[in-house]
């Protein structure tokens, strides 16, 4: 029995329960031919189902010897195999952005035989585990350095105003303008690290939340990019389908403007950045599981990351870039973290992505 594009958009009868799976998994038939996949299948290769139904396997992952091997043993000798470290590189992957990555994972294949399905594929990246341990790894080390730099900056703040006023004092009493310079320097360089204490203890505000719209925020943040970096071109890749999210607006904003600034100096105000928006079904977020979900990415084609740094990028105090701060990412980090999201970044020469999954779906329709 065969099924046509139309009658698999939903897993097919007996195979319901696969779309609350958080493992990718494939179904073929007999042909090896996509009859289905689940939503972290979608999301994992980001690919929509409706566009592969139909569709060889082979076009999809390309043909590793690995995957085709498990595949040969499951279909002949009727028995699951497991192929490790396949490297999927497909054209819906490479659509639009070919110098994309492939994905290195591990793929169980299992025989069946159910309303003309015949195989099962179910896909995890191998660095699935390892990652997850990094992430909660480096989420204490962060909010250790957190706490450390808000420390700091509370007790730098107070000695500062005093300094500023006793410059302003000197300054009265100064009849030569010449040394008057002087107390401008120091005025000016107080305003300077105050401004910097500001915006340390400024992630540690409450947040206001109300429901925003992603593409408002990113308009907004085109246009400031604009006046800044008139040499920037931002482009836009929008899901339109999007819903408002809950969200603190301005900390949301001030996230994604610390990121596309950062992109556009990296790139020496000459360049194009990507605003690129997309839905994700049943994505984990801090250990919690959505229904529905959001992935930001800010795509900039300059000169990357610095591989001395890239581990350390979201550290306070650390900068590639001359004359940085080194606050603008890890502000960033702090604001998505209290909007239970996740921030990540792929960098390379020639193309770097900071990649924001924000949860859309409300508290009642989190997944447990």
């Amino acid at each position: 029995m065969d099924m046509n594009a139309a009658d698999s958009e939903v897993a097919p009868t007996g195979f319901r329960g696969l779309d609350l799976l958080s493992s990718a998994v494939i179904l073929l038939d007999g042909r090896l031919l996509i009859r289905y996949l689940n939503p972290a299948a979608e999301n994992l290769f980001a690919v929509s189902q409706r566009a592969w139904i139909g569709r060889p396997l082979a076009q999809f992952a390309g043909t590793p010897v690995a995957l085709d091997t498990a595949l040969e043993n499951a279909l002949r000798n009727n028995w699951s195999y497991t192929g490790h470290n396949i490297a999927v590189t497909h054209e819906a992957r490479n659509a639009g952005d070919g110098d994309r990555e492939p994905l290195h994972l591990d793929c169980t294949v299992t025989p069946i035989d159910e309303g003309g399905i015949r195989l099962l594929l179910e896909f995890r990246p191998i660095d699935q585990q390892l990652k997850a341990i990094r992430e909660e790894r480096e989420a204490v080390q962060q909010q250790a350095n957190r706490e450390l730099i808000r420390n700091l900056a509370h007790e730098i703040k107070n000695p500062l105003g005093g300094i500023r006023g006793s410059a302003q004092l000197l300054e009265r009493e100064l009849d030569n303008p010449d040394l008057r310079e002087y107390t401008q320097v120091i005025i000016k360089e107080a305003d300077r690290l105050q401004d910097l204490m500001q915006r340390l203890l400024s992630s540690h505000r409450a947040m206001q939340p109300a429901q925003v719209s992603v593409h408002e925020l990113l308009e907004r943040v085109r246009r400031l990019i604009h006046a800044e970096y008139s040499g920037v071109r931002v482009r836009r890749d929008y899901d339109t389908s999007l819903p408002d999210m809950t969200g603190d607006r301005e900390q949301l904003i001030q996230a994604i403007l610390n990121i596309a600034r950062n992109a556009a100096q990296a790139m020496g105000g000459q360049g194009e950045i990507i605003f690129r928006t997309r839905a994700l079904r049943q994505v984990t977020l801090a250990k919690k599981r959505y229904r529905l979900g959001l992935e930001l990415q800010v795509i900039d084609n300059g000169p990357g990351i610095p591989e001395d740094i890239r581990d350390k990028i979201f550290y306070p105090l650390v900068s590639g870039r001359e004359g940085g701060s080194g606050l603008g990412l890890t502000l960033a980090q702090s604001f998505v973290q209290q909007h239970f999201g996740s921030i990540d970044v792929e960098s390379r020469p020639g193309r770097t992505s900071f990649i924001i999954r924000l949860p859309l779906a409300a508290a009642n329709e989190q997944e447990n």
